[in-house]
């Protein structure tokens, strides 16, 4: 993938894949698909990330693994699913926004429907799909069976509607685009210009709308009975998101930041990726990593978000298409030398 990238290398694959190992199979060959049952025999989980017909007719679901290895649990992160009118098509994180209803919430109330700015269907799946494993193997330790799990896109999309979707289904709700991401229940809650950038600021309990007036010297809208309570700010959102932005906007965003973060009021500067991962807290946290990667030199990654037990595992470089399949293979199914030659000779190696 480009921007930056050489021949089958780039930071779009080491960003996913540091620290990996990479075997190639061809599954359509007999010889590849039997190593790949083999490897099965031994492993504990089988995931695929294909379309939700593949996994059957590759061999990939735990009927067509269970005689190889009866306490697999094999997890199919597709599209749409393994079942419905969708199952046989493709789909990307941005199609699924569009689908989901996403589009029609995100962006600016005269601007066109528009995507996230991450691809957080994608980022969320795999989420789920992680969690649908540790489920299906805490099942196998009760059960002594294996299983499958079936996670998609769009059920993944669908269930971060959440209260949105709930209000809908149950109330009608018709959601609207908001000016500045304002939240749609909470009032203030919402971006703001300053004198020089955006700030977030956000009153989700009464004492910090309370602290916002003082902080903002504005004490008289405390008085206000358009803003008197949770329901009021509610319905005047409008006219209370004008006159905290004319004050707002008469100072510099790191004097806001100051004066709201010592009373203890829930914000944020609006950065830049780049001020991001220069942040304190970030650096705190060891929020970026560097591996060295034999062509494309020091990468510096973002970490991980899932931290359990001591030190983390020092990065390394995500590996070549195929790398480790002579190691893999005499590892995990004791293959020798001379049968993966074999293997070679045949195609199942891709």
């Amino acid at each position: 993938m480009p921007p930056y990238r050489s021949g089958e290398d780039s930071l779009f694959f080491e960003a996913f894949n540091r620290g990996k190992r990479s075997i190639s199979l061809d599954l359509r060959v007999p010889d590849g698909a039997r190593a790949f049952r083999d490897l099965a025999g031994g492993a504990d989980v089988v995931f695929s990330n294909l379309r939700g017909d593949l996994p059957e007719r590759l061999g990939l679901t735990y009927a067509g693994l269970q005689d190889a290895n009866p306490r697999l649990v094999c997890c199919s992160l597709s599209g749409f699913g393994r079942t419905g009118p969708r199952v046989g098509q493709g789909a990307y994180d941005y199609v699924v926004q569009a689908l989901a209803g996403w589009m029609s919430l995100t962006g600016e109330p005269d601007g066109p429907p528009a995507k996230s700015g991450l691809s957080l269907v994608d980022f969320a799946s795999g989420y789920a799909a992680a969690l649908a494993i540790v489920a299906g193997l805490q099942q196998r330790e009760r059960t002594g069976t294996g299983c499958d799990c079936d996670v998609s896109l769009l059920d993944t999309a669908i269930s971060l509607l959440n209260y949105v979707g709930t209000w809908t289904a149950t109330e009608g709700f018709e959601a609207r685009r908001l000016p500045n991401s304002q939240h749609p229940s909470v009032v203030p809650f919402q971006a703001f210009a300053a004198a020089d950038g955006h700030l977030v600021l956000a009153c989700p309990k009464e004492k910090f709308w309370q602290r916002l007036c003082a902080t903002l010297e504005r004490e008289e809208l405390l008085e206000d009975e358009r803003f008197a309570g949770f329901d009021a700010r509610h319905e005047n959102r409008d006219e209370l998101a004008t006159t905290l932005a004319e004050t707002i906007a008469t100072k510099p965003v790191a004097e806001w930041i100051g004066r709201l973060t010592a009373a203890e009021v829930p914000c944020a500067p609006v950065n830049s990726v780049a001020e991001t991962l220069e942040d304190p807290q970030v650096k705190a946290r060891d929020g970026v990593v560097e591996a060295e990667h034999p062509r494309l030199g020091t990468v510096r990654h973002v970490a991980g978000a899932v931290r359990v037990g001591g030190a983390p595992r020092p990065p390394a470089p995500g590996p070549a298409r195929g790398e480790h399949t002579t190691e893999v293979l005499g590892e995990l199914a004791g293959y020798d030398a001379e049968e993966i030659e074999r293997l070679g000779g045949t195609g199942a190696l891709g």
